[in-house]
């Protein structure tokens, strides 16, 4: 692995716990915001299973209020009211340990970016949150950050990445990894496109999977993150 880029979604932002967690507590929920970590990367799992496509998270949505403990009489509607509310400007919640992770892969000069779908506004939002920016910042420095709305194509489709590997000059395609949360999005896509697929799958969701798995980012600097 010579270089690595990664999605942003599921990896170093999530679905904001603090404005999803009192929404679903109205349906009986938990309001442990820890319980919405969980409930995210169960949606993706429940999500990937399904091969869903990107604009359909209607299982996503279906998962994450019943891990989140909403009673069964009212998943229907929570989950409804859930879609309604989850945008993506919601996904602004900071995971830091990943932001740790990618700050030492910095640190070591392994070259970074960011290739996510979105709908214009994930670069803005990784900045704001000091996960990462093109450049000097609050967040880590990274090469690129790729949005799918601004540059007009979305994974899985393979030629999303080819805008972050034009930072990458002289790596091999094969050399560089990409590590998102989606089976169907980030590992398809990645496949497709010549890298090296790496699933984020903190809660071993996806055991037995034919595709290399980490359950953080740590992993890839060959530490536990503790």
């Amino acid at each position: 692995m010579d270089a690595v880029l990664f999605d942003a979604g599921g990896i170093f932002v999530i679905p904001d716990p603090h404005v999803l967690a009192p929404l679903l507590a109205y349906y009986g929920a938990s309001t442990d915001l820890d319980v919405y970590h969980r409930a995210h990367y169960a949606g993706m799992a429940a999500k990937s299973r399904a091969g869903s496509p990107e604009s359909d998270w209607s299982v996503y949505n279906a998962e994450y209020v019943a891990v989140a403990g909403v009673p069964e009489h009212d998943r229907v509607e929570a989950a409804e009211v859930l879609g309604r509310t989850r945008n993506a400007y919601t996904w602004r919640h900071p995971l830091r340990d990943s932001v740790d992770a990618l700050r030492v892969l910095h640190e070591r000069r392994v070259p970074i970016g960011v290739v996510s779908n979105a709908t214009g506004q994930i670069e803005s939002v990784l900045a704001r949150t000091g996960v990462c920016q093109v450049g000097e910042g609050t967040g880590v420095p990274v090469r690129v950050v790729v949005d799918s709305h601004v540059v007009g194509i979305a994974k899985p489709d393979p030629r999303i990445f080819d805008f972050g590997l034009a930072v990458l000059p002289g790596i091999d395609r094969s050399r560089v990894a990409y590590v998102g949360d989606s089976v169907t999005m980030d590992v398809g896509g990645a496949r497709n496109a010549g890298l090296l697929p790496v699933l984020l799958d903190p809660y071993d969701d996806h055991r037995g999977a034919d595709f290399l798995r980490i359950q953080s980012l740590h992993e890839l600097t060959g530490g536990s993150g503790d």
